[in-house]
């Protein structure tokens, strides 16, 4: 390991002799100066890794010289050792950017931490991480070959992502490829869980986890009760996203509950999203609404009709007036719209929002160069989706709502999933144009890469033609027109889609927060 170089700055510097040979003897290499003027002609000259500069040095004080250090390097860790306890000059080192200050006088084990704490924090917190990791990647391994539970699988997945966003941190590739190869094992082994229990959930909802028609009846309408609630439905939005904005949302709330549900298949806006709304699944709303209730096949917008299906599901639900607002974002003007009159909705006991964004940004993924290299990878996707949060019209919304001590739910419809496996698939000229589920007549696929429901009504989804059945790709696969291959593997391999069976789609979370 390279060695450690220390810039020390005192005009008392012969004082602190026992103090240097014992960083010597530790292997640290420290050069001593006497003032502030050498400190900054020697940090010019040298690389190093931490200085320590002393407040009261005669010519340039310790702050000017922190002050001038800071302008060479400001990566530089910076420790002011000083006599002075007083608040303004704390605040003033603090203002400075100082990365840390000891009080005169100061023993060499407070001198031996702040190295450590300040040089090696990355390495030893690096070590600590991965060691713990290993532990955990060997019960994570036999768990996965359990017979999980559904809400078993919630867990599995949640301390998969734990430890994603935990390795993030590291710049330890060997860790990451781990992780990426334990993550693609749950995958294998949850997608045959789901072919294995989907009907039966269809048909038995008492021994089912929460679907996405379920939602409101389980997660919202029974919050209702304690004055003004805001339904925060941001889409696309997978569970590490969540977690990622999640940080930023409780430095306003209150995080009272954390919760998962399961979308329903497809994992696609049309029937996941209708379905949160109209309380009911895709058969029941095509049977209930003939009129409005789109079908693969039909023209015009799927998502049109959101609002008239959350307007039924409360009257058949509720059974009782309940005074209530929707509103579709689907862009920062209209975002900044909806802000403008929020105060007019405070009188409503319940407030629905849509943000589009994360849906438009991970389609825009996929036809747009430049956002295709921003979200290169899972890690860059969290780092976009930071990035838009912490500058969108919805955060100022979560303050102003914060200020008027509103709860407010936060969920998504479904997620994406990273898919770089291409399926074949052959299919009429009416098969719909999804990447991870087809619908249609007389498909023609390879078996063993699919999930196919014959009977489309076992799995209450609608029957477009009478010989119709639908098909779901798995893990991280999506389908291929083989007369369009290379066309289609050069556009979208390595894109962000759903509508097929991944963790990543299917196990969502929905967020309560409330006033602090």
């Amino acid at each position: 390991m390279q060695e450690t170089t220390i810039l020390w700055a005192d005009d008392e510097i012969d004082l602190l002799k026992p103090h240097i040979l014992l960083l010597n003897e530790k292997g640290y290499k420290v050069k001593t100066v006497t003032n502030g003027m050498d400190a900054v002609d020697a940090f010019k000259s040298n690389y190093y890794d931490l200085v320590f500069l002393d407040e009261n040095m005669p010519g340039l004080t310790g702050l000017e010289t922190l002050t001038q250090i800071k302008g060479i390097n400001g990566d530089v860790p910076v420790v002011l050792i000083t006599k002075n306890e007083e608040e303004p000059m704390m605040e003033d080192a603090i203002g400075s950017r100082i990365d840390d200050y000891l009080i005169k006088p100061v023993n060499p084990k407070q001198v031996l931490l702040t190295i450590k704490k300040l040089t090696e924090n990355k390495r030893l917190v690096t070590e600590r991480t991965t060691m713990a990791y290993q532990q955990d990647f060997r019960t994570l391994g036999m768990t996965l070959n359990d017979n999980l539970s559904h809400q078993e699988w919630v867990d599995a997945y949640k301390k998969l992502i734990y430890w994603e966003l935990e390795l993030e941190r590291l710049e330890d590739a060997g860790m990451h490829e781990i992780l990426t190869m334990q993550k693609a094992e749950a995958n294998t082994q949850f997608c045959k869980f789901v072919e294995k229990n989907y009907i039966d959930w269809m048909k038995n909802p008492d021994k089912a986890p929460t679907f996405s028609h379920q939602l409101f009846k389980k997660k919202v309408f029974p919050k209702l009760e304690s004055g003004p609630l805001f339904f925060i439905l941001i889409d696309n939005l997978r569970y590490d996203q969540y977690r990622i904005i999640n940080s930023i949302i409780t430095e306003y709330f209150r995080l009272e509950e954390e919760d998962t549900y399961y979308s329903i298949l497809p994992t696609a806006t049309q029937y996941a999203r209708n379905a949160i709304f109209a309380g009911l699944t895709p058969l029941e709303m095509e049977k209930r609404f003939p009129g409005l209730w789109q079908n693969d096949e039909d023209e015009g917008g799927k998502n049109l009709h959101e609002e008239t299906f959350l307007g039924d599901q409360i009257k058949r639900s509720l059974r009782k007036e309940c005074k209530y607002s929707y509103h579709k974002i689907l862009n920062i003007d209209e975002g900044r719209s909806l802000n403008d009159s929020v105060n007019n909705l405070l009188k409503n006991e319940l407030n629905v929002v849509v943000y589009n964004f994360v849906d438009m940004l991970s389609h825009a993924r996929t036809d747009m160069q430049m956002i295709r290299e921003l979200a290169s990878d899972d890690a860059a996707y969290r780092s976009l989706t930071l990035s838009w949060f912490e500058h969108s019209p919805l955060l100022d919304l979560l303050k102003f709502l914060a200020q008027k001590q509103v709860r407010v739910i936060i969920t998504t419809d479904h997620g994406t999933i990273k898919v770089k496996n291409p399926s074949k698939i052959i299919g009429d000229r009416n098969t719909n144009t999804n990447l991870r589920y087809k619908q249609g007549k007389n498909l023609n696929f390879t078996a063993k890469e699919v999930f196919h429901i014959r009977n489309p009504a076992d799995a209450q989804l609608p029957r477009l033609h009478v010989s119709s059945s639908f098909v779901f790709a798995k893990e991280d696969s999506y389908f291929v027109y083989p007369n369009n291959y290379n066309h289609f593997v050069n556009l979208y391999n390595e894109t962000f889609q759903h509508g097929g069976i991944s963790l990543e789609e299917m196990i969502v979370p929905i967020a309560t927060y409330g006033p602090k």
